[in-house]
């Protein structure tokens, strides 16, 4: 069965709710069918009856019985695989996604549609700062995106400053690819060695990994530093491995655009009860045209909403919203939650602070201890005192802050071994 891509604009949410409402239904069947795990979940269940409305009251499939049954949510004969991934197990251990060449050319689509709204071009020459190597996705998705654009790639994948300054130097690509702090170092790092970023050839920074913009999609300090450094566009994008589905923002940055031929997305609260557009809640996502792996109300564990007025760009596609945290990673302290994305951006915007990390520990059991490791720049006058009081200022939380050199506080961002900067740490005893 060949992809249903649409490349004409949508005209209505009409022309949205019947795409859907047809996919959903084909990826139910085929669910139902060929997935040992979903033939057991879905048993009984007419499938074909089963509306956008309806669905909200099938199972969700989280990650930890994808984990656990992980071999009997493939839906294809193993010769039909074709690339084999690992989730990034943010929240425990790598589970296996397996794409079949079907797999691969959705998500190309879905990279080739993101890249177009934020202005990319086949006339772009694009750098990837992010691994294609160690069973990961995302730079492979972001090159075949690319590729299908016609745009011009650069793998240089997890290198060096250096090695990426040199061909910013000699190659002049004009998009970025990668997480936000990371392009924001380089940036620094090309205009003490290499010239200003500013005057390079790069023109747009597409950010993954990390938010660019808070809950009103006001852009974050490191957002503004990153588009001040550059002079260039910065994107911000969430993706999901399990879900072989990616959403980005447009050229108006108000959020990141739901294709509907290829995701439904809903919201829902602590209870799971679903919730209107523009509420805070976990995002679920049914991966649309999936053959592989097709999951069907997974539970991200990502906290965002839904806009759904049109966008400025002329798109009436709904948006998700930026992440605000994850749910495993609520933090209470003293009645008060707070999510470490929040944190991370409070000290994002203190002047003063070079770099830092946050651990989070058990101080009884209805309540969490936080303590801020900072490092301070040169020459400003920025004590442990002055931090905790800034941030209770902005989250109504209480913090312990221990000031460091900046070296101790490089080798715990950066020395865990992962692929991104830990800068939050969680040694609570949860139950």
């Amino acid at each position: 069965m060949l992809l249903k891509a649409f490349h004409t604009a949508w005209n209505s949410t009409g022309q949205i709710a019947a795409t859907q409402q047809q996919l959903l239904q084909e990826h139910l069947a085929h669910c139902q069918r060929n997935s040992p795990y979903y033939r057991r979940m879905l048993a009984g269940v007419a499938t074909g009856k089963i509306t956008l409305e309806s669905l909200a009251f099938l199972p969700f499939t989280d990650k930890d019985v994808f984990s656990e049954h992980n071999a009997d949510f493939l839906a294809v004969p193993p010769e039909e695989i074709v690339d084999i991934v690992l989730s990034s197990g943010t929240t425990g251990a790598p589970s296996t996604v397996m794409y079949t060449e079907r797999d691969l050319q959705r998500l190309a689509y879905n990279e080739a549609l993101s890249f177009a709204a934020c202005g990319v071009t086949r006339k772009d020459t694009a750098l990837l700062t992010c691994t294609l190597d160690r069973c990961f996705v995302a730079g492979l998705a972001y090159q075949m995106g690319l590729r299908q654009l016609g745009a011009a790639v650069i793998r240089n994948g997890a290198s060096t400053l250096a090695s990426h300054c040199d061909l910013i130097h000699s190659h002049k690509p004009t998009v970025l690819v990668g997480v936000p702090s990371f392009l924001r170092k380089l940036g620094l790092f090309l205009k003490e060695n290499y010239l200003d970023p500013a005057d390079s050839s790069v023109r747009r920074l597409i950010c993954i990994g990390e938010p660019l913009r808070d809950a009103d999609l006001t852009p974050l300090k490191l957002g503004r530093d990153l588009e001040s450094l550059w002079q260039a566009e910065a994107f911000s994008t969430y993706a999901s491995s399990e879900t072989v589905s990616t959403f980005c923002e447009c050229t108006a940055r108000c959020g990141g655009h739901l294709h509907p031929e290829l995701a439904i997305v809903e919201i829902v609260d602590a209870a799971g009860n679903r919730l209107p557009a523009g509420q805070h809640g976990e995002v679920i996502l049914t991966p649309l045209q999936c053959e592989g792996m097709p999951l069907v109300r997974f539970r991200t564990g990502d906290v965002s909403f839904l806009i759904e007025e049109p966008c400025a760009c002329g798109r009436i596609t709904p948006r998700l919203g930026p992440v605000l945290g994850r749910l495993s990673q609520m933090i209470k302290t003293k009645g008060t939650t707070v999510y470490p994305l929040s944190i991370l951006a409070a000290l994002n915007s203190i002047a003063g602070i070079s770099d830092y990390y946050v651990v989070a520990s058990s101080e009884d059991h209805l309540s969490d201890q936080l303590t801020v490791h900072a490092s301070v720049c040169d020459g400003h006058a920025c004590s442990c005192d002055t931090i905790a009081e800034k941030l209770q200022a902005r989250l109504r939380v209480k913090t312990s802050v221990v000031i460091e050199p900046e070296t101790a506080i490089a080798r715990q961002v950066f020395g865990s071994g992962s692929r991104k900067a830990v800068r939050f740490i969680d040694r609570r005893n949860h139950p």
